[in-house]
């Protein structure tokens, strides 16, 4: 079983299939297995890289407590580990938040980020506005309606209940990723890096609006956007078939410079 050493913390990780690297950041509620139909849908066509952030599946768990400022450093040793280079990092939900430090961290290693569901923790004003009314409707749902569709719910109940015992294999919550947002890159920091930043949002995501994301696009010179229609914030569980295109086309499409594009 593969492990990265993250300056002395034991990260779980695995490496599936060949061709360009995709690497997948989970969120919250999630562990390197939430990406099974991601892994068996890209592998044949690319390197798929899971890893299990501190506090969560196979990881470490063994600290009293959990900093998510270490999170983006988890992803660099796992970068490093594999000696990975032109790696497209795929967060969800505020994993991407760890996926947009971590490219920052190594722009050598890391060509793009997707920033599922996510702002990635970008510092701007007018982004934390918009964001923070977009969170103060979503809690105004249960949990599970934030993340996955009613209709899904109904019609997919075993999945459903799957998708909720992901995160009983986790002792690190969500109160310990928080903290991820502090002191956030701005958007001249992204720019200086080089990395490529694309922002794949569900068109019925409850917790991050279509507005605010597209927002984000047109502040951030050079990005990508990817709205899919009828999905939810846990797109990729929901309707992988279409999340696994979208990331497909994004790691096509971003590795072609950018001046042909």
């Amino acid at each position: 079983m593969p492990y990265a050493d993250s300056d002395g913390t034991s990260i779980y990780y695995e490496r599936h299939g060949s061709g360009p690297a995709i690497l997948f950041v989970h969120g919250s509620g999630g562990h390197h297995a939430a990406w099974w139909q991601q892994v068996a849908a890209l592998r044949e066509e690319f390197t798929v890289v899971t890893v299990d952030l501190r506090g969560f599946g196979r990881s470490d768990s063994s600290m009293p407590e959990f900093d998510g400022q270490d999170f983006p450093g988890d992803v660099v040793a796992v970068l490093d580990t594999e000696n990975l280079t032109d790696v497209m990092l795929v967060g969800q939900s505020i994993g991407s938040v760890a996926a947009l430090r971590a490219a920052l961290l190594r722009p050598e290693r890391v060509a793009s980020v997707v920033l599922g569901h996510s702002l990635g923790g970008i510092s701007h004003p007018e982004l934390r506005e918009l964001a923070a009314a977009d969170r103060a409707e979503a809690v105004k749902l249960p949990v599970i309606d934030r993340l996955l569709t009613a209709r899904f719910q109904r019609e997919r109940a075993d999945l459903t209940f799957l998708f909720q015992q992901m995160g009983t294999f986790n002792v690190a919550r969500m109160q310990d990723l928080r903290n991820l947002d502090t002191d956030g890159p701005s958007l001249d920091d992204i720019r200086d890096s080089g990395v490529r930043v694309a922002f794949l949002a569900g068109e019925r995501d409850a917790v991050l609006g279509v507005k605010t994301v597209t927002r984000a696009h047109e502040l951030l010179p050079g990005s990508h956007l990817e709205i899919v229609p009828g999905a939810p914030h846990s797109m990729y569980w929901e309707t992988p078939q279409a999340y696994n295109a979208a990331i497909a086309r994004l790691r096509r499409t971003l590795t072609v410079p950018e001046d042909t594009v």
